[in-house]
């Protein structure tokens, strides 16, 4: 039983970092099934605290990821028409329209064609409508980068303990 535990978990610590650039896979929270079922294999011994400070970091970070882009809109000066349409843009890729079910390219466009059109029929320019779509997309790649560095922290900490 350990040994599959350790197999089932040490799968659900790649699929994690797999996860954290794929959006069809929640990166975080499968990270830290990973390191729950490898303590819970007896392989390893992490404390208590650990597994609720990871948990609680893999929620946030989760939560914060669907947030970034429309909080990059802002920053790039989006107004709510531009933040709105973010927000509809990251619905319609949650949705899968038209590239998969939470596709990369889904997650990735959307989000930037609704700042995009939103701030455009706000303010009738491009310039600032491109800023804004720009603040999505980086706001995306915060949120992604976020998640790699968890991923990859947690998978660090269980192969130190279970190796070393």
């Amino acid at each position: 039983m350990s040994t599959t535990l350790v197999i089932i978990a040490t799968i659900c610590l790649l699929a994690g970092i797999a996860g954290s650039l794929i959006p069809a896979l929640p990166g975080p929270p499968l990270s830290w099934l990973g390191l729950l079922l490898l303590n819970l294999s007896g392989a390893t011994h992490f404390s208590r605290t650990l597994i609720v400070i990871a948990a609680l970091v893999a929620i946030f970070i989760t939560l914060i990821d669907n947030i970034l882009p429309s909080l990059g809109t802002k920053r790039r000066g989006g107004s709510r028409a531009g933040i709105w349409g973010c927000n509809i843009g990251l619905i319609l890729a949650l949705l899968g329209l038209p590239f998969g079910p939470q596709g990369l390219l889904g997650v990735i466009f959307w989000p930037f064609v609704g700042a995009l059109v939103g701030e455009y029929l706000s303010q009738h320019s491009i310039r600032p409508a491109l800023s804004a779509a720009w603040g999505a997309f980086s706001g995306f790649l915060c949120g992604t980068l976020a998640k790699l560095a968890y991923c990859v922290a947690v998978a660090i900490v269980a192969a130190k303990e279970l190796f070393f």
